[in-house]
């Protein structure tokens, strides 16, 4: 129990207050587990990277990342000549936004096709493609581009390294 005194008078007794933070644990050394935990927060990260990178641009379009999900793990096979790299590990998310264009929002479907590796650091993003399609349908979509730089890849990686640090929050249920 805690006693707080506001000016020489007691203003209630509480009980001790609960961490701000919820318990954390180890980054997984999975990539699923890792992928899924990433996901729920990949939008804030990247919300927040976007908001950054606007502070120097005038014209520059309002977006937001509204949602992060639809994680798939079987891996594409590579057209390559050289033998399959056993660390390199495939994921496939889909990334809902809405960007501002004359003050009209248009939502945003963006598929991204990420390449990670485990590291003696942790979890690292070796590569990233990304097509963009609208929620409209019949509408086309965009052929991959590298995207390990942009809004999504930044945030990624901002979160592997939070991950690899901190760790991941557990919800306590």
């Amino acid at each position: 129990m805690q006693r707080i005194i506001v000016l020489g008078v007691a203003i209630a007794n509480l009980l001790p207050i609960s961490p701000v933070h919820a318990a954390r644990i180890a980054c997984p050394t999975d990539v699923e587990p890792m992928v899924k935990a990433m996901l729920p927060e990949l939008p804030g990260y990247a919300n927040r990277i976007a908001a950054r990178s606007r502070l120097g641009t005038i014209r520059s379009p309002r977006s937001s990342v509204l949602l992060a999900g639809r994680p798939e793990f079987e891996p594409l096979p590579l057209n390559s000549q050289r033998p399959v790299d056993p660390t390199l590990k495939q994921a496939f998310i889909t990334t809902l936004g809405r960007e501002f264009v004359s003050g009209k929002g248009i939502e945003l479907q963006q598929f991204h096709w990420l390449f990670l590796t485990r590291t003696s650091e942790g979890w690292q993003l070796a590569l990233m493609f990304t097509r963009i399609g609208t929620t409209v349908p019949n509408q086309p979509i965009t052929p991959p581009r590298e995207s390990r730089d942009g809004v999504i890849g930044q945030a990624v990686q901002l979160w592997l390294r939070d991950c690899n640090v901190r760790g991941i929050r557990v919800r306590n249920q």
